[in-house]
């Protein structure tokens, strides 16, 4: 174990580096608090005994800094019998022990030795709370994947009764992703926006069937009713998903319109969180170009023309750039949209 032996007296120092050699010990010395921060600068140590009256930087001070630059490093003081009150007040600072002077060897070489054991117990226990820790957050997220699975299950299962949905939130997760990666968005993002792509609809679990599959017009009560989806759907979601506002944000608010004529919160303008903005022209052109009972499918060239008109009122102008310079050539896109649905896959739902 190496020990740095921090005093300015070198009678104190050389008596205290044969006891801690005769224990094996690696040691080395320094006359006060700072030449102790340059030796530990240049390589640590797992134990400092230093005295508290030094000149240029005491006991205290330097007590301070090794408790803050290196944590595992233990510290004991060695303090005149007059100045205990001081050792007591460097024990609530974070001191494993105090070493009294004058001390006989077997005193000094027992205080180590016990210094040395409470280190080890630190360390273990930090070691076991952080592997601890480690481990519930990972059983965590296994939890969260598991149910965020079996829910995307559920939506697919949902879209898959209806031919004309069939295969959508895979679709709008295909174009999301690549709207990310033509903003430079950062990996960590877009994988959470995919999934919230992948999941924006799974509110439309708690919609009534005569009203998700109605082939004609909805009526006002019908259509408050289906608005309620983004709501139900994070309400689904939130309780496992906390740790991932991205996802929830793409599930809440991918109906809000920069103009504030959206839902369910009339968000106006950059209020509405990035990956919502992006994830509702991805929603949106998909919608345009998939026929419905009520209306036929929109050509790709159409449906980005309607993009544009539109961008800076019902669709953020930043999102939508982004998915031209994504999809350049849109008549490309039913191509881009098969590959999609081919390549979604139940379970491929990642955010680490």
């Amino acid at each position: 174990m190496d020990v740095l032996v921090v005093d300015d007296e070198p009678t104190i120092r050389g008596i205290l580096r044969r006891i801690l050699e005769a224990l094996g010990h690696r040691v080395r010395e320094a006359p006060n608090g700072l030449e102790a921060l340059r030796l530990l600068e240049r390589q640590s140590a797992d134990l400092v005994l230093s005295d508290i009256h030094m000149p240029e930087l005491d006991g205290t001070a330097l007590l301070r800094e090794v408790s803050g630059r290196w944590p595992e490093t233990g510290v004991v003081m060695i303090t005149a019998v007059t100045d205990i009150e001081t050792a007591v007040r460097c024990l609530n600072d974070g001191a494993l022990d105090y070493l009294g002077k004058p001390f006989r060897v077997e005193e000094a070489a027992a205080r180590v030795r016990q210094a040395i054991e409470k280190r080890r117990l630190i360390l273990e226990n930090r070691d076991y709370q952080r592997d601890l820790e480690n481990r519930v957050r990972e059983q965590a997220e296994r939890i969260a994947e598991l149910y965020v699975t079996g829910v995307q299950a559920l939506a697919h299962a949902l879209e898959a009764k209806d031919s004309y949905t069939r295969g959508h939130s895979a679709r709008v997760a295909y174009y999301c992703t690549a709207m990310g990666g033509a903003m430079g968005l950062p990996h960590s993002f877009v994988q959470e926006l995919r999934v919230g792509a992948e999941l924006h609809d799974i509110g439309k679990i708690g919609v009534r069937e005569a009203v998700l599959f109605k082939p004609g017009k909805l009526s006002p009560d019908e259509y408050a009713h289906i608005k309620e989806h983004p709501v139900i759907g994070e309400r689904i979601l939130e309780p496992l998903l906390r740790g991932h506002p991205i996802v929830l944000a793409v599930v809440r608010s991918h109906h809000e319109r920069p103009d504030g004529l959206g839902f369910p919160d009339a968000l106006v303008g950059s209020r509405i969180p990035l990956a919502a903005r992006i994830a509702a022209v991805a929603d949106t052109f998909d919608a345009m170009t998939t026929s419905r009972p009520y209306r036929i499918a929109l050509r790709p060239e159409r449906a980005v023309e309607e993009l544009t008109n539109f961008a800076g009122s019902q669709f953020d102008a930043e999102s939508v750039a982004a998915f031209l310079r994504a999809f350049p050539e849109p008549s490309s896109l039913p191509v881009s949209t098969r590959l999609a649905m081919e390549q979604a896959r139940v379970g491929e739902i990642a955010w680490r």
